[in-house]
C-alpha cells in the first residue's frame, strides 16, 4: 500500500541535510524534501541504501559517511555548501536503538548509543550554526516516544532520546536570539529497519510490532511518511513562532 503524501509547505530553493537518509523515517524525510523543492544532501553509513534513496528524486544527493566518525560534522557541512552554498535545514535523525537490560550493560555499548544518539547530532548542529545563522535556519531532532516515558530493558537509550529533547528545548533558547529555531519530532513505534538492524531474530521483531500495535490506541504502527510530513510542518516558515517543542507522533501511544 503506498502512503498519502502528507507534505505541505514549498521549500523550493532552500537546502538540507538529513542523517539517516538511507531507511525509514530519514529516507520518507529526504523524499518528501526534495519532492517539496528542496536540494537534500542524504547522509548515512550504507552507500547501497544511500543510492537507493537518492535514486527518488533528482534534486537528493547521496552522502555515504559514518556521522560519528572524526570530523564527520564539518565534512558534512562543508559538502553541502560547497555544492549549494547554503544551508536552512538540519534533521538530525541517525540514531541507533537496543535492548539493553541493566545486567547486561557494558561500557563499549553505552558509549556507542550515547555517541550516535547524542554527540553526532550536538556536533553537526555545531558545525551548521554558521550558515544557519546566514539562512535563519531551522533544526529538527528526532527523538522517541521514549524519550519521555519509561522502556524496561532500553533504559539507555530512552535517556538519550530525553537528552535530545532537553538539547533541543535548551538549544531553542539559546539560538531564538540569532533567529533559529529547534524542534523536535518524538515518533512512536514506526516501520523501519531499525529492529533488524539492532541485531533481533525475525520472530522476536514479529512479536514485539505485534506487541506495540496492539498498545496502540489507533491500532497500528506508523509509516515513515507519517512522520516526514512532521519533519517539513516544524521547519516550514509556517511555524516561524515555534520554537523549543517536542511534537509527539505515535497514535496515542504515550496516553495508555
Amino acid at each position: 500500500m503506498t502512503a498519502p503524501d502528507h507534505t505541505t509547505g514549498d521549500f523550493t530553493g532552500q537546502v538540507v541535510i538529513v542523517t539517516g537518509a538511507g531507511s525509514g523515517i530519514g529516507r520518507a524525510a529526504t523524499i518528501a524534501f526534495a519532492r517539496a523543492g528542496a536540494h537534500v544532501l542524504g547522509v548515512g553509513r550504507r552507500p547501497d541504501a544511500l543510492a537507493a534513496t537518492e535514486a527518488e528524486h533528482p534534486r537528493i544527493v547521496a552522502f555515504p559517511l559514518d556521522i560519528c566518525a572524526e570530523g564527520a560534522a564539518d565534512q558534512v557541512v562543508r559538502a553541502a555548501i560547497d555544492r549549494w552554498g547554503r544551508l536552512d535545514v538540519v534533521v538530525n535523525n541517525a540514531g541507533i536503538t537496543g535492548m539493553m537490560p541493566l545486567a547486561e550493560v557494558t561500557a563499549a555499548r553505552i558509549t556507542d548509543m550515547l555517541t550516535t544518539n547524542v554527540t553526532a547530532p550536538s556536533l553537526l548542529a555545531s558545525a551548521a550554526l554558521e550558515h544557519l545563522r546566514a539562512s535563519r535556519g531551522v533544526i529538527v531532532n528526532v527523538s522517541s516516544t521514549f524519550g519521555h516515558r519509561p522502556i524496561a530493558g532500553a533504559s539507555h537509550y530512552a535517556a538519550t532520546k530525553a537528552a535530545i529533547e532537553q538539547l533541543t528545548r535548551s538549544w531553542a533558547l539559546e539560538l531564538a536570539p540569532e533567529g533559529i529555531r529547534v524542534n523536535a519530532v518524538a515518533p512512536g513505534p514506526t516501520e523501519s529497519e531499525a529492529l533488524a538492524s539492532a541485531g533481533l531474530p525475525q520472530a522476536v521483531i514479529d512479536e514485539i510490532k505485534d506487541d506495540e500495535a496492539a498498545r496502540i490506541p489507533l491500532g497500528r504502527r506508523g509509516d515513515p511518511a507519517e512522520v516526514a510530513a512532521w519533519i517539513l510542518r516544524l521547519s516550514d516558515a509556517h511555524t516561524a513562532w515555534l520554537t523549543g517543542q517536542i511534537l509527539t507522533v505515535d497514535g496515542g501511544y504515550e496516553l495508555v
